[in-house]
């Protein structure tokens, strides 16, 4: 299905370029970003302790989570990303993390400089998707490649500490 911008004006196609975006890319962000937060989650508490939020993140971004947390508050009939800070931050925040606390993850994960990269690369085509455009060729195949090798990641982090959902 090509871009519904690409053509003349159909509602119908732009039903169908939605329903592409988020059949073919969408999900793999989500999994991706929620399986980040879960890696970070659970290495962080096993390294620093249940209370790793107040230690090993930076306040900007505690400022950032309460911040968009108080938005759901103040708006209770809407869903709420999660009942932890972790899921009112973006990758980048993420990726943050993981690079300030990079000494607790080199013990589990040895390349974490490289992951923070492979991570870095798909924050661009992450907010594409996210605002609802479309990937080119490369950036679909780099989002496939990320999305199969974190759940590699993922498997390899479970063998050495055990994965919890925050």
């Amino acid at each position: 299905m090509p871009d519904f911008r690409a053509a003349t004006f159909d509602l119908s196609r732009v039903d169908a370029s939605g329903k592409e975006v988020g059949r073919n890319v969408y999900w793999k962000f989500y999994a991706v970003e929620n399986v980040v937060r879960v890696i970070i989650h659970s290495v962080l508490s096993v390294q620093i302790g249940q209370g790793w939020w107040s230690t090993a993140v930076d306040t900007k971004l505690q400022g950032k989570a309460t911040r968009f947390r108080g938005s759901y508050t103040q708006n209770p009939w809407h869903s709420s990303p999660g009942k932890h800070d972790i899921y009112y931050l973006d990758l980048v925040d993420l990726n943050e993390i993981i690079r300030a606390n990079s000494h607790f993850f080199l013990p589990i994960i040895p390349k974490i400089d490289e992951w923070m990269a492979r991570i870095e690369q798909v924050r661009l085509p992450r907010n594409v998707v996210a605002h609802m455009n479309w990937l080119t060729p490369t950036d679909r195949a780099r989002i496939d490649v990320i999305h199969q090798d974190i759940k590699a990641l993922a498997a390899i982090v479970g063998q050495k500490t055990p994965l919890t959902i925050p």
